[in-house]
């Protein structure tokens, strides 16, 4: 069977998260045995959230809910008409050990990131592509690679209203039917090859590809960066963040004189491994260069403030031996609707010291933070990830909720070429440039991606000062 592709911008709905936790101890919806539990969770929201001032008065709560309803009803949520600065992030997991794990890169996963788009002017059906496969992981040992499109799992057609369950769901393995584009005519061929796959726990390195190319007589850095993770998960051995490193030392010693940072499949992170990550970019001057200030909720700051004074609100750029910002004269950060969080806060506070340049979509918009928050007796087993700060740059600037657009607008085509090829779109206009600035020609917007399911998406985790927002917690109770 034929179809011709439609590309609409039409948003598709978006799943919350990935495989969904199960607890076979969990309380029953409106019991008695949920009270201690949400009464924990009452106490941490109290200490940490955000927008502390804005929780309800914890006497006209439901503490008989089950903990996941009773933590939502606790959150100022964000409406886009009517709250825009409102709370997008926040989240419950009845899982810590599992949400720990994925936050550090370790899950069920294929190893394959995939978009989707409508494939009809019904917006009835709909086609997935292929964006990149992870090295050794089950996808890549089943043969799939960036540009693969297909229509059907399972022997089902994929739609708006089956795809969540078939793309997301319980089950671990998967066949997906392929499709031939022909992108002369603009048409997807449906065919009989069918591939199988099935999820296993998989560690991701969050380094994809690095290069240097020659262009016009000079040399340009190239880093594919999926992830700010430091080390595999159990581990404390900074050995992401030593690779990084490594990479810095390759593009000094080749004297590269630009720098392309792509983002854009980077849904978020550690907050730590994004100053190590922006420490080698920036125009270093020294110390007491500021990366970012945090501002917690009002009581919290106010603790911070007492106790270990103004400076300790501020997160400082570090002298990298390999840093590259003194010998190149721009950085361009590749982006995408999925360039969230931690992306963003490596992209502000770079702006102020040096010439940053954007190419791709406009970002996600996140300029919160948060962190994990579990019980130290082990007796509750949930999760929180609440948003307990807000982040600046070093002048002052947060105003990136709607997220950042970019110089030259280019999405991802849907004739893909190779990552880290020159041929490769948003490769290609950072190495060249363009004619033109603002909308391009080429390029396509899709309308859903699995990359909103990965546990790091939008999350910018602040964790560097642990020990003194516990002691906040400690001192109040």
């Amino acid at each position: 069977m034929k179809y011709a592709i439609t590309y609409s911008l039409l948003a598709l709905a978006l799943l919350t998260g990935c495989k969904k936790d199960t607890d076979a101890t969990t309380p029953a919806t409106h019991s008695e045995e949920n009270t201690p539990i949400n009464q924990w969770i009452y106490e941490q929201m109290q200490a940490y959230y955000l927008w502390t001032d804005q929780l309800p008065v914890e006497n006209t709560t439901d503490q008989t809910l089950a903990p996941e309803d009773y933590f939502n009803s606790l959150l100022y949520t964000y409406n886009a008409t009517t709250n825009p600065q409102g709370d997008r992030f926040s989240y419950l997991s009845s899982d810590a050990e599992s949400l720990e794990a994925a936050l550090n890169g370790e899950s069920l996963t294929t190893g394959m990131q995939f978009r989707l788009f409508y494939r009809d002017n019904a917006n009835v059906n709909v086609v997935g592509q292929v964006l990149y496969v992870l090295k050794n992981s089950p996808a890549d040992l089943a043969g799939f690679k960036r540009g693969d499109v297909f229509t059907k799992v399972n022997g089902t057609t994929l739609t708006v209203n089956n795809y969540s369950e078939l793309l997301y769901g319980s089950g671990t393995t998967s066949a997906f039917t392929l499709g031939t584009v022909n992108t002369t005519t603009g048409t997807l061929d449906d065919t009989s090859t069918t591939r199988s796959v099935t999820a296993t726990t998989f560690q991701e390195d969050p380094v994809y590809l690095d290069s240097v190319y020659t262009v016009n007589g000079k040399s340009v850095g190239y880093l594919l960066y999926n992830q700010f993770v430091s080390s595999p998960n159990g581990s404390s051995s900074n050995a992401y963040d030593n690779h990084l490193r490594q990479i810095f030392a390759h593009f000094k010693a080749a004297g590269i004189q630009e720098l392309v940072l792509d983002l854009r499949y980077n849904p978020g992170g550690s907050g730590a491994t994004a100053i190590n990550l922006a420490s080698m970019i920036v125009k270093y001057s020294g110390a007491n260069q500021v990366f970012y200030r945090e501002e917690y909720n009002t009581e919290l700051n106010k603790y911070l403030q007492q106790q270990y004074g103004s400076d300790s609100f501020n997160a400082y750029f570090t002298n990298e031996v390999n840093n590259v910002g003194n010998q190149i004269s721009k950085v361009t950060i590749l982006t995408s609707e999925w360039t969230a969080s931690a992306s963003e806060l490596v992209i502000n506070g770079l702006k102020p010291y040096m010439n940053v340049q954007l190419i791709g979509e406009t970002t996600y918009g996140k300029n919160v933070g948060s962190t994990t928050l579990t019980d130290d007796s082990g007796k509750i087993k949930y999760a929180l990830q609440p948003i307990i700060v807000k982040v600046y740059n070093s002048l002052g600037q947060s105003d990136y909720t709607a997220g950042f657009t970019p110089a030259i607008v280019l999405s991802e085509p849907f004739n893909l070429y190779p990552l880290g090829s020159t041929q490769e779109a948003l490769l290609q206009t950072a190495l060249y440039g363009s004619s033109t600035s603002g909308r391009q020609a080429a390029g396509i917007h899709a309308v859903a991606s699995s990359l909103t399911q990965k546990t790091l998406f939008g999350k910018l985790l602040i964790r560097s000062k642990d020990q003194r927002i516990q002691s906040f917690f400690k001192n109040r109770f």
